[in-house]
């Protein structure tokens, strides 16, 4: 087996919902030992959320690998006893409660940092542990309205439009929380004590808003869906259906790629700047709809690869994942799984040349290495069978 990048980092994720499992998947995959901690009889609310496989959902196979599940009744005595010896010998902790649930279970993070002053506690939630928001309960799209990119996903005569990614979960929560953990990580070998780390989804969505903040901050302009330059507004830089009704994305900037284009199309009304009046704008689009029309789309992808000109196929989700691109970059792959068989994953997001991502484990049934991870914490059989009983786990 090939070394990894985390190999020797354990970490406990109590986390319901996709950002706080993404991200410790992802650390996972770099060779983090995971310990999903969850609900007895329950499990992740992930593990019941459509599509369902033959046992859990397709949204929490996809993002639940390289990881190992113990079953824990967080409120009862014993099963507190239990995260407290976890957290002993964890190096970080992922949670993903509402702020203030996990001190008022007592697991954290001025409890469990004096058991372990090591730790390096990372809470994901919604809007932070602090601000008039902080208890305000939310999902992705509600983070997206605070930052105000809602309003970028947005044409004029229709107004903000429903995203279909989760821009906030797993932009602004799972990957920020990766970012934080790592740095907290490093920080650790100097200083030689964990720390606390607050993750809001909202301020993680607001740092995909750069480009545009800076036509409000600088220039004073209030950036808005299908009006500005990258948001629709102009027509370098847009989408346009083809003669098969699939559609091509063009996606120029640059002046030099303007000009390929531009004797490409050779029309009067063609702007000879990708960038022109609002005026010639909106002739630039009217002659690209009429010109784009006349061919299939791969046809035209092909066109304009061939003069070196940014564009490429809107593709859907089943034409993503057979996209020669993604199948050299191995962004599918397969592991096996239990109960599910062959089972597909998303590959790994980041290559490395000395410690490549690897599966190791399939996404793990609720409870199913409860009795293996308490017999490495010391508990002798009859006590993991008392637990049992008891409904501890």
């Amino acid at each position: 087996m090939n070394k990894t990048a985390l190999g020797g980092i354990r970490i406990l994720e109590l986390s319901r919902f996709l950002p706080g499992g993404l991200a410790t998947q992802m650390l996972g995959d770099l060779g983090a030992d995971v310990i999903k901690i969850e609900q007895p009889g329950v499990g992740d609310l992930m593990r019941t959320f459509p599509p369902m496989g033959k046992q859990d959902s397709g949204t929490f196979l996809i993002g639940n690998r390289n990881k190992r599940s113990i079953t824990l009744n967080l409120k009862s005595e014993m099963g507190k006893e239990v995260v407290g010896k976890l957290a002993a010998r964890a190096d970080v902790i992922v949670e993903g409660f509402r702020p203030g649930i996990a001190d008022r279970l007592g697991m954290g993070y001025e409890t469990l940092q004096e058991i372990n002053p090591r730790l390096i506690y990372c809470s994901i939630s919604g809007y932070g542990q602090s601000g008039p928001y902080r208890d305000v309960p939310g999902h992705d799209m509600n983070y997206l309205g605070i930052t105000g990119m809602m309003q970028l996903i947005a044409r004029p005569e229709i107004g903000p439009l429903v995203p279909g990614p989760l821009f906030a979960d797993i932009g602004g929560g799972s990957m920020m929380a990766v970012f934080g953990i790592l740095a907290a990580i490093v920080a650790r070998q100097t200083t030689g004590k964990g720390q606390f780390i607050d993750v809001s989804m909202t301020d993680g969505a607001m740092h995909f808003m750069h480009s545009h903040a800076s036509d409000y901050l600088l220039a004073g302009t209030e950036p808005a869906g299908g009006v500005q330059r990258v948001a629709g507004g102009s027509a370098a830089y847009n989408v346009y259906r083809c003669a098969d009704d699939k559609h091509i994305t063009l996606g120029i900037i640059e002046d030099h790629f303007w000009e390929r284009l531009h004797k490409l199309v050779a029309h009067e009304d063609f702007p000879a700047t990708p960038f022109p009046s609002p005026e010639e704008t909106t002739k630039a689009k009217r002659v690209l709809n009429d010109f784009f029309a006349t061919k299939p789309r791969d046809e035209w992808v092909k066109i304009l690869w061939d003069l070196d000109i940014p564009a490429g196929p809107v593709n859907s989700l089943s034409e993503a994942f057979a996209d020669p691109q993604m199948i050299a970059r191995e962004m599918l792959l397969h592991v096996d799984h239990p109960v599910e068989g062959s089972l597909p994953q998303i590959g790994f997001p980041v290559k490395f040349s000395d410690t490549p991502g690897q599966i190791t484990r399939p996404p793990p049934t609720l409870g199913q290495h409860t009795s293996e991870i308490l017999t490495e914490l010391g508990y002798p059989d009859n006590v993991i069978h008392n637990f049992r009983e008891a409904g501890v786990t």
